[in-house]
C-alpha cells in the first residue's frame, strides 16, 4: 500500500479480507488439546487452499498430542499449524485479537475515541474521534500523554496504552497532558463510553473542490456493519446530485455482505455482482435484486490498496458497465474467508472460498485495472495535487452534461 498516500487517507489498519461471519459454536472445548483439535477440523472441512501446499493434513491431527496443558500451548501450537498454509489470511485470533476484530464489525468500540501513536519515543494523541468523549473533553492532536491513571507513559507500548485507555462504559480514565501552547500539564477525566466508528466521510483527503452537483464520497473500510447503511444514507440524501465519486483507495476490504448491500445500490435487478466457488468447486452466484438508489453516473477511484470487498465492489461495476473505474491496478486479493468463533471466545479466519468477478475472471494477485488508468506520483503528493480525484471529476462532469 502506497504509505505517502496514507498521509493523507487516514484509515484504520486492517487486514485485506472480504469477510463471513459464520455461527458461534455452542460446544464448548475443555482442554487445549480440545481447542487445537477444533481448529485442525475446521480446516480439514473448509479451508480452500491457496499456494498449493500438497502437504498431508492429518500429520497435524496429533503432532502435539499430551504436550498441551495450558491455553497458551494450544495458541501457540494452533499458530504453528496454520504457518504451514502459507496463507496469510488463515489465522488464528487469541480473545483478545477476537474481541477486537468483533468490535471492529460492530461498528463500535469501548473507551474515550482517541487515535493514539508514537512520535519521538511519546505517546501522542493522533486525533480525536468525532463527537467522541475524549473530543468534548477537548483532547487534541498532538497533545503528548504524560501519564495514564497516575502511571508514567515513558517507554510504554501503543497496544498496553491502548489498553489501558480503554475500559467498560461509564468508567473514567485520567490522563495527564503536555500541550504545546500549554507550560504546564494539563489534567483529563473523561468518561468513557461506546463509540460509533464511522466508515464514511465525504470529504476528500486532499483539499480538492467538489462541484456542488456532484457527491464524493469516501469509504475507508467495509468492516463496520454499518458501512452500507453509511452509504445509502448519504445517497439519500444527496438525490439531487448529478452523479457520484465513490473513493475506495487504500480500503483494504472487511465484510462480502456489504460489497454485495452497496453493489445492489447500483445495479439494475438480476445483474451478477459476485460469485464464489468452494473447495469443492460448488460455485455460487450473487445477483442484484432490490435496493436500487439511484442510476445517476457514478465513477469508482481505487489504488494499489485497494482490496477484497472494495475490489468486488469495484468489479461488480465494471463488469456491469455501471461505472468508470480511475485510478491505478488495485491490490488483487480474490479469496473469501469465514469468521469462526472459538469455544473459549478465541477466533479463527478461514479462506473458504476464492471469488470471481461477474465477467468470470479470478482477479488474485492480479487486481482489477482501471478503465482510466491515473497514477499519482511522489511529486502530486508533495504538492497535494490529486490528480486522481480530478480526473474523477472530469470524467463525471462529461457524463452529466
Amino acid at each position: 500500500m502506497d504509505n505517502k498516500l496514507n498521509k493523507y487517507i487516514k484509515r484504520i489498519t486492517l487486514c485485506t479480507l472480504a469477510l463471513m461471519i459464520s455461527v458461534p459454536m455452542s460446544v464448548m472445548a475443555e482442554t487445549p488439546a480440545q481447542l487445537y483439535d477444533t481448529v485442525w477440523r475446521l480446516i480439514n472441512t473448509k479451508y480452500v487452499d491457496v499456494s498449493d501446499n500438497s502437504q498431508v493434513w492429518t500429520r497435524w491431527r496429533d503432532k502435539y498430542k499430551n504436550k498441551l496443558e495450558t491455553p497458551e500451548d494450544a495458541y501457540v501450537a494452533i499458530d504453528t499449524m496454520l504457518t504451514s498454509l502459507n496463507d496469510p489470511y488463515t489465522r488464528f485470533l487469541d480473545p483478545k485479537e477476537f474481541a477486537e476484530e468483533t468490535s471492529s464489525i460492530k461498528g463500535s468500540l469501548k473507551g474515550i475515541g482517541v487515535q493514539i501513536g508514537l512520535k519521538d519515543g511519546n505517546l501522542v494523541v493522533i486525533e480525536p474521534i468525532a463527537g467522541s468523549p475524549a473530543e468534548k473533553a477537548g483532547l487534541k492532536a498532538d497533545d503528548r500523554i504524560l501519564e495514564i491513571n497516575g502511571v508514567s507513559t515513558k517507554g510504554i507500548s501503543i497496544d498496553k496504552a491502548a489498553d489501558q485507555i480503554r475500559g467498560e462504559i461509564g468508567t473514567n480514565v485520567k490522563l495527564l497532558v503536555k500541550r504545546k501552547e500549554s507550560e504546564a500539564p494539563l489534567t483529563f477525566n473523561v468518561t468513557r463510553a461506546e463509540i460509533e466508528v464511522k466508515a464514511v466521510s465525504t470529504k476528500p483527503p486532499i483539499d480538492v473542490k467538489i462541484p456542488s452537483d456532484i457527491q464524493y464520497i469516501r469509504l475507508s473500510s467495509f468492516i463496520s456493519k454499518n458501512a452500507s447503511g453509511e452509504i445509502k444514507d448519504i445517497l439519500m440524501k444527496a438525490r439531487d446530485k448529478k452523479g457520484y465519486i465513490l473513493d475506495l483507495r487504500s480500503n483494504p476490504g472487511g465484510l462480502l455482505s456489504n460489497a454485495v448491500i452497496m453493489s445492489r445500490m447500483f445495479l439494475r435487478p438480476n445483474e451478477t455482482i459476485v460469485s464464489t466457488v468452494d473447495r469443492y468447486g460448488y460455485k455460487e452466484t450473487v445477483k442484484s435484486g432490490g435496493g436500487k438508489i439511484t442510476s445517476k453516473p457514478l465513477v469508482v477511484i481505487i489504488n494499489k490498496g485497494s482490496a477484497s470487498a472494495s475490489e468486488i465492489f469495484s468489479g461488480a461495476m465494471k463488469d456491469n458497465h455501471r461505472a468508470t473505474i480511475v485510478g491505478e491496478q488495485s491490490f488483487g486479493k480474490g479469496l473469501v474467508q469465514e469468521i469462526n468463533r472459538l469455544p473459549d471466545d478465541a477466533g479463527v479466519n478461514i479462506t473458504i472460498q476464492r471469488y470471481l468477478t461477474p465477467c468470470g475472471d479470478d482477479i488474485h494477485k492480479k487486481g482489477i485495472t482501471p478503465d482510466v488508468v491515473v497514477k499519482l506520483t511522489d511529486e502530486n503528493i508533495k504538492n497535494k495535487d490529486d490528480v486522481q480525484l480530478k480526473e474523477a471529476i472530469k470524467i463525471l462532469e462529461e457524463k452529466c452534461n
